[in-house]
């Protein structure tokens, strides 16, 4: 890994005064996050000024983010919690940005970083354009081409009026230049940083834990359903569980799931019984299914990379991904929710080139030293 903090500091000839007020509102974000967050400690450690202060929108309950998650994870808490969330889209937002602008106000920040394409990214980006204040946008140029996708709105819209964008792929990168960056009418610039997800793999890998209920099972695929167009369609879901139980009739299929996803299930007298159904599992003992299991499936953005920095196969239960990099390096296949390609690309890996797995798409693992060393240089 190229370690850059020698270059920032000889970038910096003087003390250099800087606060970023950080949004937030998942517990991936937080794990994202807490990789920069780890950088700007570096960086402050070394003499630098530089302050950055949480914001946690509360968008997303987690029964998870406990203070042991916290220590566990190495990320620092956030300094403000607002608690909004289990609500309508509008409602969520509106309330959000009522909320952040207030904090931003207070706070007087030089930067408003947020991350990714929750309704809190979208939120924050309003709340700090309307106050002008320069926006960082991590994960930006990311497109699945689906405006039906809250996701897709909310990450188009925060690009549109952020100062920094953080790329995390070439591909990113050439998404941006084909909307007109250079015309947006303010100044803005896109970097190719690298993926913070890819800095969290590294330094999270030897930490990873192997969850209790899995004493007894070695040889497994591990699946993630969570996307309400698949769980909110019956059709759809149907689709997918038979397919999953009938590889379940071959090898172990391990299938953490939230209780809303379940009590769907139930709901809806859906077939499970082969069906290793285990609880939601902390980000560690995520990483170590992630690392012991023998094939991927998901409808989850971020588990589609994080199998392949692991070296994994993903069939993705989706009908497109902004992960499109991996799709044409083949070592990730949109089935959608078909029962038969599911059957199919499971059955039949020789769409998988395992020597893909040695491309870097994702950057060095320096994406985070990246991201710092622009904040304090600025656009």
């Amino acid at each position: 890994m190229v370690d850059r903090r020698k270059e920032i500091i000889k970038t910096l000839q003087r003390v250099v005064k800087l606060k970023i007020v950080t949004i937030l509102g998942a517990r991936p974000q937080f794990i994202k996050a807490g990789s920069v967050s780890r950088e700007i400690l570096c960086q402050q450690q070394m003499g630098v000024d530089i302050q950055e202060v949480i914001v946690h929108t509360g968008q997303h309950y987690d029964a998870n983010m406990s203070d042991i998650f916290f220590e566990e994870m190495q990320i620092p808490k956030a300094d403000y919690f607002l608690g909004i969330g289990g609500n309508t889209h509008g409602a969520m937002t509106g309330r959000m940005i009522e909320e952040i602008e207030q904090i931003l106000v207070k706070e007087k920040p030089d930067w408003v970083m947020v991350y990714g394409d929750t309704n809190s990214t979208l939120a924050g980006a309003i709340a700090a354009s309307k106050l002008h204040i320069k926006i960082a946008h991590v994960e930006a140029g990311l497109r699945s081409f689906n405006m039906k996708m809250p996701e897709e709105i909310n990450r188009i819209l925060t690009d549109r009026v952020s100062s920094l964008l953080f790329c995390p792929t070439k591909i990113a990168i050439d998404n941006l230049n084909k909307e007109g960056l250079e015309n947006w009418g303010h100044k803005v610039r896109a970097v190719m940083a690298g993926d913070v997800m890819q800095d969290g793999a590294n330094f999270y890998h030897q930490l990873a834990r192997k969850p209790t209920r899995m004493n007894t099972i070695d040889d497994f695929v591990l699946c993630t359903i969570h996307r309400a167009e698949n769980t909110d369609d019956p059709v759809r879901l149907k689709s997918i569980l038979k397919a999953l139980n009938e590889i379940a009739k071959n090898v172990s299929v391990i299938l953490p799931l939230h209780p809303r996803t379940y009590k769907i299930i139930i709901a809806g007298n859906f077939n499970i019984s082969n069906l290793i159904l285990i609880e939601p599992v902390g980000y560690l003992n995520m990483i170590w299914l992630i690392k012991e299991c023998n094939i991927i499936m998901t409808d989850s953005g971020g588990l589609q990379k994080e199998a392949y920095f692991f070296n994994k196969p993903c069939i993705t239960l989706r009908d497109e991904t902004e992960w499109v990099e991996l799709v044409d390096q083949k070592v990730n296949i949109l089935v959608g929710a078909d029962e038969g390609k599911i059957l199919q690309a499971f059955y039949n890996q020789q769409w998988v080139k395992h020597k893909s797995f040695e491309k870097f798409f994702y950057g060095d693992g320096s994406a985070c030293q990246c991201i710092v060393k622009e904040l304090l240089s600025g656009v």
